[in-house]
């Protein structure tokens, strides 16, 4: 089998595609991206091809034209491996679908999930639980408005990548409000700094990381899903800038949630890989969800991790293979993005029994393949690790 997987991104997520393309096929993959970054770099499966200005529609399209000119014999798959990536993957579809394969939504379909106030609407016609919501304004923030919310409230950006943008004193990716004195203070912040769209203000649903999870799948071209894992978030990030990201995560089963996200991808026709964040709502025992990436997660490699070899769904289906019926993952694995000491010292006590059991039978890291190791690659990830140790000393013990 001859094909050339082309990642859309430099990052741990690239990574993480590529070796799972690597375990499956032994094909070496090339990412293209803006930037030359520790996981990709001095890597026997990856070749990268950066441009600062990669993320601009005439350096994207260029650079493609000119991989579809150098491989015109085999196959090509795009795969992307960020939002600024998958905008422009479906804004110039149709051209590119001339001399690539790739599975994705139209471009008009990813605003509207990406947007959250259009996807809750989703939500509440198609039966997905989601917190309830407050949408907010400028206007609004400078007249005045009546919060219906009981606090403590959870507060983000509706335009996650104009909002990313942003560089301002006390940012986070995400708040806890507990007042209305919070509330506005920081609202009124995030407009001084720029920051143009709508805010959410959400119920906050109580609980730490043990309440945390994701859920991955895949739709293929012909619109059913063929893939479903399911992944219980043992830690999640510290760092303010990347508060609801996930650092270790164990697969398993999620009959709990499989069957209504499965409906739901169906009935919108839904293409390619999604990602949704979950959190269990202890009042009621049910998971809600906080929105859908159009694109497999950034902890990716946890279902590889898991067993689940998610790229094979997609590669497979983009050359024509037989479709199988779908999979709902349910073996167990752990995947890391810390040190395992971070792990064993941080993890909540509720779910120590289950990531000490973990630990035991073996872990993952994204970057650290058996086929991929060198000198440099060691102390980029031992590096990695060490800063892991400091970072969650830092701000868990402050």
């Amino acid at each position: 089998m001859e094909f050339l997987p082309i990642l859309l991104g430099t990052d741990n997520n690239a990574y993480g595609v590529a070796r799972s393309i690597h375990e499956a096929y032994g094909i070496k993959s090339l990412c293209i991206g803006k930037a030359h970054l520790s996981y990709t770099a001095h890597s026997k499966i990856v070749r990268q091809i950066v441009h600062p200005k990669m993320d601009k529609d005439e350096i994207f399209l260029a650079t493609l034209r000119q991989l579809a000119e150098k491989y015109r014999k085999i196959d090509k798959i795009l795969i992307s491996c960020g939002d600024g990536y998958t905008k422009l993957l479906t804004k110039h579809k149709d051209v590119l679908a001339k001399d690539f394969l790739f599975n994705i939504i139209d471009a008009d379909k990813q605003e509207a999930l990406e947007n959250k106030l259009d996807f809750y609407k989703m939500c509440e016609t198609y039966g997905l639980p989601y917190p309830k919501t407050l949408v907010i304004d400028r206007a609004m923030v400078e007249e005045g408005f009546d919060n219906p919310l009981t606090y403590p409230i959870a507060l983000k950006a509706n335009d996650s990548i104009a909002y990313l943008a942003l560089k301002f004193e006390g940012k986070y990716k995400a708040y806890k409000i507990n007042n209305e004195k919070d509330l506005m203070e920081t609202l009124e912040k995030i407009y001084r700094a720029g920051y143009q769209g709508q805010m959410i203000a959400q119920d906050f649903i109580p609980g730490d990381s043990s309440q945390m999870a994701v859920l991955n799948a895949y739709v293929n071209t012909k619109g059913r899903v063929t893939m479903m894992c399911f992944a219980q978030c043992l830690l999640d990030a510290v760092l303010p800038a990347e508060i609801g990201n996930y650092h270790a995560l164990v697969t398993m089963d999620g009959q709990e949630v499989y069957p209504v996200y499965k409906d739901f991808l169906e009935a919108i026709d839904y293409r390619g890989f999604a990602n949704f964040d979950l959190k269990k709502d202890p009042r009621d025992g049910i998971y809600k969800v906080f929105e859908i990436n159009i694109r497999q997660g950034r902890s990716s490699y946890c279902m590889t991790a898991g067993g689940c070899n998610f790229i094979t769904y997609l590669i497979e289906d983009l050359l024509g293979h037989k479709e199988e019926a779908c999979h709902y993952h349910k073996d167990s694995g752990l995947w890391l993005y810390v040190d395992p000491y971070v792990l064993k010292k941080y993890v909540p006590d509720s779910l120590r029994p289950l990531a000490l059991e973990a630990l035991k039978k073996g872990y993952s890291f994204t970057e650290w393949y058996k086929k991929d190791r060198s000198l440099k690659r060691w102390l980029a990830w031992m590096r990695h690790r060490l800063s892991s140790i400091k970072t969650y000393r830092i701000y868990k013990e402050d």
